[in-house]
């Protein structure tokens, strides 16, 4: 038996922890402070913008094909085996084009994806405003493209019928437990079983064959307690949930929109999410969520389809993306000087899309 502990429950954690439990030789322990999905997870519009983007070759699009192809299967499996609901809106991404745009750029794109096997297509104003009647198509833009094979999903419906069919086959999650030093140390009390309540102690070598870094930001301190500093900051995001008295669009065509970086993403019963900001730290400080910034997003959705002028804020909500300090992401890799711990964080705003390539990744690393 392989002992297994995932630190860490958002999206890539509960992903590690259903892809390693369909593997009986593997015993899987999930250790979280809060209950799942309660960081950037929660935050996050789980747009998968795959086939759209323009990483074309190397691990950038091997993550990414991946994982959209991965998500044609999980979700009907994840329904099938928890009987719970995952939005899953399979009606692609169309992104609006504004002036200035190169199109030979995305001309070219269409071209690569189509001897991938993927479909994109290069639509005129006059199409766009045939499927969309409720877009505003200012003179600044100038065509849009469309990505049919992209999705959306609701990530934390999707987090929590993971950890279901985790528990399902076997999977033990400790809730509630916040581990602070992964090798146990002057003051540790090292436990045989799991840690409890509170404050926990893992020590690698004494508990657990495997240990996961899944915590996102939490990451962090937590390389730091094995002398091996990963260094991930936050990436403040904001965005809103509406809600239109009035339908809004084409009821048979309801992609999510997104211009400018930022999107209109249709859910159901003429609500919406729209966001999201991305907003830094200054001189590394803690950050504070730019009420302004927020406004301007909002703005820029109201031009882009002008009913939303009319829709009711049920909500405003901001999240911390885990972003990697001098290197890309996401970090998915071994341990430097420790062949017992795998790193999987750092996802920045892509969480939600390479969670599935992620957790087949650290399943390669320990049934290789």
């Amino acid at each position: 038996m392989v002992r297994v502990a995932i630190i860490g429950c958002g999206i890539i954690g509960a992903s590690i922890a259903f892809e390693l439990s369909q593997f009986p030789e593997l015993k899987v322990t999930v250790f979280d402070k809060q209950p799942p999905a309660q960081g950037s997870t929660g935050a996050a519009l789980g747009v998968l913008m795959g086939v759209i983007s323009h990483k074309t070759k190397g691990r950038n699009w091997q993550l990414r094909e991946t994982s959209l192809q991965r998500y044609e299967t999980l979700i009907p499996e994840l329904e099938a085996v928890t009987g719970r609901k995952i939005p899953f809106n399979k009606q692609g991404i169309l992104m609006l084009c504004s002036e200035g745009e190169d199109l030979s750029k995305w001309e070219k794109l269409i071209a690569t994806r189509e001897s991938q096997g993927w479909q994109l297509e290069l639509w005129d104003r006059e199409r766009v405003r045939d499927l969309c009647p409720h877009l505003s198509l200012n003179d600044q833009i100038i065509a849009a493209i469309y990505s049919p094979e992209d999705r959306q999903v609701d990530p934390t419906a999707l987090t929590l019928a993971l950890v279901d069919a985790a528990k399902i086959n076997g999977v033990n999650f400790e809730f509630g437990v916040e581990v602070q030093d992964l090798m146990g140390g002057q003051d540790a009390h090292p436990t045989t079983n799991s840690p409890s309540c509170g404050t926990g102690i893992l020590p690698v070598a004494e508990n657990f064959d495997w240990l996961i870094l899944a915590a996102g930001l939490g990451s962090s301190a937590l390389t730091a307690s094995l002398n091996q500093l990963i260094d991930i900051r936050p990436v403040l995001g904001q965005a809103l949930h509406l809600r239109s008295a009035n339908s809004v669009g084409n009821p048979d065509f309801r992609p999510v929109i997104t211009c400018d970086d930022v999107h209109i993403v249709p859910l159901e019963n003429q609500e919406f999410w729209v966001g999201a900001t991305v907003e830094f730290s200054e001189n590394g400080g803690e950050i504070q969520a730019n009420a302004d910034m927020l406004a301007q997003v909002m703005a820029k959705a109201r031009s882009l389809c002008p009913a939303l002028a009319e829709a009711e804020i049920i909500r405003k909500w901001s999240g911390l993306r885990p972003r990697p300090e001098g290197r890309p992401a996401p970090i998915i890799e071994m341990l430097p000087g420790n062949d017992r711990v795998l790193i999987a964080s750092g996802h920045y705003r892509n969480g939600v899309l390479l969670a599935p390539a992620t957790a087949r990744s650290i399943r390669e690393m320990i049934l290789q």
